[in-house]
């Protein structure tokens, strides 16, 4: 996997040359789960594999839920198991999600 292969708009405030697969794991899975395309998905999907994304994914604490409800449909996990759900931000969105 290389960082050239994802969508440019994922790592735009971050030096895409100095990302590492393995160091940078939460936050490439957390970019392509609440903004990547579905290619990107296919990229992350290919490398990690579901159970890892998904490891990763319950540790997230400000992961979009309709990310998190994502994958606790496709791996039959309750979505409790997920911080995000568990976890409310202390700053309000300016929208409705």
């Amino acid at each position: 996997m290389h960082i050239s292969d994802f969508s440019k708009h994922l790592f735009w405030d971050v030096n895409p040359n100095k990302l590492n697969p393995e160091k940078s794991k939460k936050l490439i899975i957390h970019r392509v789960l609440d903004y990547g395309l579905i290619e990107d998905w296919r990229i992350v999907y290919k490398y990690y594999g579901l159970n890892t994304i998904t490891e990763v994914a319950k540790n997230i604490k400000d992961l979009d839920k309709r990310s998190a409800s994502f994958l606790a449909l496709l791996t039959d996990t309750n979505k409790k198991e997920f911080r995000c759900y568990n976890s409310e931000q202390s700053v309000m969105k300016f929208w409705n999600s």
